[in-house]
């Protein structure tokens, strides 16, 4: 049986003060949480460390970047990566991480299944889905472009992934079917985020700008 001291839950945190206790709180035990603060103006590093997160801050706007220094500043030898808005349940983190921590999987994202109204936009979906098959083209067996996922820190860090925006997970996704590693999918419940319409998703103006930055990535 694996122990669980040694697992980090890397948190990227763009005015995320409203559910941030929420997406603390459901936490499995041992899942450390590592709050990466964007520049909120909401609170959010005082409200992470109010309920128990370690708070580190990354100046650089973009969702890669946060990601990236959450990695750096991380110390245990598994980590996940999830959004703090309370779309995704932390309570689904083990099951990701344990095919990893088995030998099974060198990577495992989060499949996501939405529930709920609203929780998945058809702009959203339908540019997820475009990038998902352009992935599946070059061999690397996914269906979601997910923000939720699992794997070594030190071999995430290995990667090398250089894109600090949106396209992030496309370039790790890229990165790791290239360097032959066992990627897995796990269906994860998908919701409605907790503080309204998503930063990046909600609007097709977003969902533009985030396909734009991961095209980049695959060119």
């Amino acid at each position: 049986m694996h122990g669980v001291e040694s697992v980090e839950v890397i948190l990227p945190c763009l005015d995320e003060a409203d559910a941030l206790p929420g997406v603390l709180a459901a936490l499995p035990a041992g899942y450390r949480p590592l709050v990466v603060d964007n520049g909120s103006r909401d609170g959010t590093p005082g409200v992470a460390a109010a309920h128990g997160a370690r708070v580190v801050t990354e100046p650089r706007r973009g969702y890669g970047a946060a990601v990236h220094t959450g990695l750096e500043a991380a110390t245990a030898e598994w980590v996940c990566v999830l959004d703090a808005d309370g779309s995704l349940d932390p309570a689904e983190l083990p099951r990701l991480l344990e095919p990893v921590r088995a030998g099974h999987a060198d990577l495992v994202v989060g499949r996501r299944r939405p529930v709920g109204r609203g929780a998945w936009p058809w702009h959203a979906r339908a540019g997820n889905a475009l990038l998902a098959a352009l992935l599946r083209r070059r061999g690397v067996p996914v269906h979601d472009i997910g923000s939720m996922r699992a794997a070594r820190r030190s071999a995430l860090l290995d990667l090398g992934v250089t894109d600090r925006a949106f396209g992030y997970p496309l370039e790790l996704l890229l990165r790791a079917g290239a360097a032959g590693w066992r990627v897995h999918e796990v269906p994860v419940a998908y919701r409605p985020r907790a503080g309204g319409r998503s930063k990046v998703s909600g609007s097709v103006a977003g969902t533009l700008r985030a396909v734009r930055d991961m095209a980049a990535a695959l060119r």
